[in-house]
């Protein structure tokens, strides 16, 4: 897993928002988008403190292509298709983090039933 995405990954799984992280580590929510994303180097300073906030070591967030060693386990997923058969792995924390999303997503589909129920008794 490249650093990036397995930094990305944790920080929603945490709940943080880029612009939490950028204060943690003293700068801007652009700059840090920027660190994130590869695109920009992220200091040894800046990855203790990030490594700190994400409760892991700064060593497991570096290394590229390392599993995080308390925060992964891997679940694998057979995709049937027309072209043949691949195994996906994918991480235990990805697969968290979309379900915190369809939860969210489904809390706010009910909000907008709700909402549109209102609306329609308005028009009557």
């Amino acid at each position: 897993m490249m650093i990036q995405e397995k930094l990305r990954n944790l920080r929603k799984l945490k709940n943080i928002s880029q612009q939490e992280m950028a204060k943690i580590i003293g700068t801007d929510a652009s700059n840090y988008s920027r660190k994130e994303r590869g695109e920009v180097r992220i200091f040894d300073d800046e990855w203790v403190k990030i490594a700190r906030v994400l409760g892991v070591s700064a060593e497991d967030l570096k290394n590229e292509g390392h599993e995080l060693s308390d925060q992964y386990n891997q679940s694998s997923i057979q995709e049937q298709s027309g072209n043949g058969t691949g195994l996906y792995c994918l991480s235990e924390l990805v697969i968290q983090i979309q379900k915190k999303y369809i939860s969210m997503l489904e809390k706010e589909v009910e909000s907008l039933k709700s909402e549109n129920k209102v609306l329609k008794c308005k028009d009557q």
